[in-house]
């Protein structure tokens, strides 16, 4: 039999944690399976914002350029009637922001 590639051990897997069979003899399940990502405590905040004042998910990225630059300049409502409203944004921005426990020190736009 020859020998194992490098970096391989033969004999029982040395591995820690959940194993199954694999060609090595080893197979960690987290590796290579598929799984859904943990959402950050953003994400949360932003999801749960977005609930809270009946915001639709799929405007979600909308909200996220306000939440990098929390104390830079936000946009206004110009009135036009656009989807969303800036003043919208703003408000699942602010509210976001009050949820991760940092909330805008900076005025609001008029």
């Amino acid at each position: 039999m020859p020998p194992p590639p490098h970096g391989q051990q033969e004999g029982p897997c040395p591995r820690k944690g959940p194993v199954r069979d694999g060609a090595d003899g080893c197979y960690e399940a987290g590796v290579s399976d598929v799984s859904e990502p943990t959402p950050s405590a953003l994400d949360s905040a932003l999801a749960r914002a977005s609930e809270e004042l009946g915001f639709p998910s799929y405007y979600q990225s909308c909200v996220r350029p306000l939440l990098r630059n929390p104390e830079g300049r936000w946009p206004r409502c110009c009135g036009g009637g656009c989807e969303p409203c800036a003043q919208t944004l703003i408000q699942v921005a602010q509210r976001t922001l009050e949820l991760l426990g940092t909330p805008r020190q900076a005025p609001l736009p008029d």
